[in-house]
Parts: C-alpha cells; sequence; structure tokens
C-alpha cells in the first residue's frame, strides 16, 4: 500500500463522495421537500421558543422592578374568604328556596297550594293520587320523561295541574304539556 500525499487523498476521498451522493440523488430527491419543510418548521419553533423565553425574561424582570399590588375587586368573594361558622340558607317557613338550574333536581318537600289567575296562593289542593303512586315530587326531569309512556291521558293531565300548582318548572310543564298533545293527536 502506497501513501499517497494528504492534498491527493483529499481530493480522492471528494471525488469519491461526490460520485455516491449523485448515484443516491435519484432516491433522496424525493425526500428533499419534506427535509426541507421539517427543517423550516423546526427552525419556526426554535424561534417561537427563544421568542417566549425573552418574554418570560421580560416579565420577571418587570415583576421584581415593579411588584404586583395584591389586590382583590370588592364584589370578589371566594369560599375561603368566608367564616367558617357561615351555613347554608336554611328553609324559609319550611319552603325550600330551589330556583333556577337546580329547581329541576330538588326533592324537597312540596307545597300544594291552588292560585287563582296567578296571584299569591289560596287554599290547599288535593293531592292526585298519580302524585303519590309516582312519587312525582322526587322524579327528575329525565325520570318522568322515561315513565311517560305508561300512563294515561287522565293521569297526564292530573301531573300537570299539580305541576302548575306547585313548582310550576318551565321543563316539566313543557315535557307534560307535549305529552299530551301527542297522547290526544292518536
Amino acid at each position: 500500500m502506497s501513501t499517497a500525499p494528504y492534498g491527493v487523498r483529499l481530493l480522492v476521498g471528494a471525488a469519491a463522495t461526490a460520485i455516491e451522493e449523485t448515484l443516491r440523488l435519484p432516491r433522496t430527491i424525493l425526500t428533499y421537500p419534506m427535509t426541507v419543510a421539517s427543517q423550516i418548521a423546526q427552525l419556526a419553533m426554535k424561534v417561537q421558543q427563544d421568542v417566549a423565553e425573552l418574554v418570560n425574561k421580560g416579565d420577571e424582570t418587570l415583576e421584581n422592578l415593579f411588584p404586583p399590588k395584591d389586590e382583590q375587586p370588592e364584589w370578589a368573594t371566594f369560599d375561603e374568604d368566608l367564616p367558617d361558622n357561615d351555613t347554608p340558607a336554611a328553609p324559609v317557613d319550611g319552603v325550600r328556596l330551589t330556583e333556577g338550574r337546580f329547581a329541576l333536581y330538588s326533592d324537597g318537600p312540596v307545597e300544594t297550594k291552588a292560585r287563582s289567575n296567578g296571584s299569591a296562593p289560596t287554599a290547599t289542593a288535593e293531592v292526585p293520587p298519580i302524585v303519590e303512586d309516582l312519587d312525582y315530587p322526587a322524579l327528575t326531569l329525565a325520570q318522568l320523561r322515561a315513565r311517560l309512556t305508561s300512563l294515561k291521558l287522565a293521569d297526564l293531565e292530573a301531573l300537570l295541574t299539580y305541576e302548575n300548582l306547585t313548582k310550576a318548572r318551565a321543563p316539566f310543564q313543557t315535557l307534560l304539556s307535549n305529552r299530551i298533545t301527542r297522547a290526544t293527536a292518536k
């Protein structure tokens, strides 16, 4: 084995590498667009990371120069701000105050009162037997919907009247009214 000068070996090695790469070019040219795209995406993410690091460093510096005020708006109250002796509101005169979205799922005692022309309650109404059979005051909307198909028209009307005279929950009233309409249409 003869030892060629360093410069000659370098040139022969470069020429051999160029020939090999030229022969591989048809196979690798298909991957170049994806390689370039991934390198551009990598560069973009690196720039975003660098920018985010600069912003964080700026936040820390500003926080050291101008410490934040630990203020809470007067209108904001949090559970940990309340005294420990606070208890949930008790029922007023035995009536649960369930309004809004939680009224659908309330299972408290129901006062049955008849109303005249939408005014204040005037007299206690009689509870229909279907209300007691179904345990209607404890039913959720989904449970009532599941039982509607087995009820007769008279029972549906009694439930609607009972609902109107007691809690008057719109979803329950709508469900019962729609079922009555479908039952009478048959």
